[in-house]
């Protein structure tokens, strides 16, 4: 017997023992979770669809692993107005064994993991003040700027070719004024940069050149 089911907006064609990576699911590895989302049912040439959803169809299934997909990356250029941006994505996964096809709501031999969840609860409540003080302490951390602003009057960036008012305005909150301070940059500021905010290394070492002779007037 197959079953068609429906989770994390995509379908799934599944039988019994099949090994599946599906978007990620709230649950512990070895506990049952159940997907009540079945599209169609069916065995050889006899095939049952839905409308959308079987009535009474439920797919049980055993969480194997929770891990990560491979990276994807967005890369976007502009010809001639220099400017890229890369974005790095990895979508969270979950390995599940597809344990029971389950009809006229018949109910699994294994339940589903209600429980786990339960007994997570009272640790949490247990950690409620402890809480907001690690929350507090990463929003300082994310907080704090990438370098320390020079002090007197900051230079207009834009004047750079490629930073236009909102990538000026990104720079300074990160402690980035001056004309000086971009032509002094090291390549490993520029590694920092990179990885922090949305310019590739690239551009950067373009408004360094650029800055180098704007610095001397």
């Amino acid at each position: 017997m197959f079953a068609v089911i429906k989770t994390g907006g995509k379908q799934y064609r599944v039988a019994a023992n099949d090994l599946l990576k599906i978007e990620k699911l709230e649950a512990n590895v070895g506990d049952i979770v159940e997907i009540g989302q079945v599209l169609a049912h069916g065995e050889g040439e006899n095939v049952t669809f839905g409308a959308p959803f079987v009535d009474g169809a439920l797919v049980t299934a055993e969480v194997v692993e929770q891990g990560k997909n491979r990276t994807v990356i967005a890369f976007k250029k502009r010809r001639r107005q220099n400017s890229r941006r890369k974005i790095g994505h990895r979508q969270l996964l979950t390995t599940v064994r597809i344990a029971e096809i389950l009809l006229d709501g018949a109910k699994p031999v294994k339940k589903a993991a209600a429980k786990t969840e339960v007994k997570a609860a009272p640790k949490k409540e247990a950690n409620a003040e402890a809480a907001p003080k690690e929350t507090e302490a990463k929003a300082t951390e994310t907080a704090a700027p990438l370098f320390k602003a020079p002090k007197g009057e900051p230079d207009d960036l834009t004047v750079i070719k490629g930073i236009g008012p909102v990538a000026a305005g990104q720079l300074n909150e990160q402690g980035i004024t001056t004309f000086a301070q971009i032509a002094k940059l090291s390549d490993k500021d520029v590694a920092k940069i990179d990885e922090h905010m949305p310019f590739s290394a690239d551009q950067i070492k373009d408004w360094r050149e650029q800055a180098k002779g704007l610095a001397k007037k």
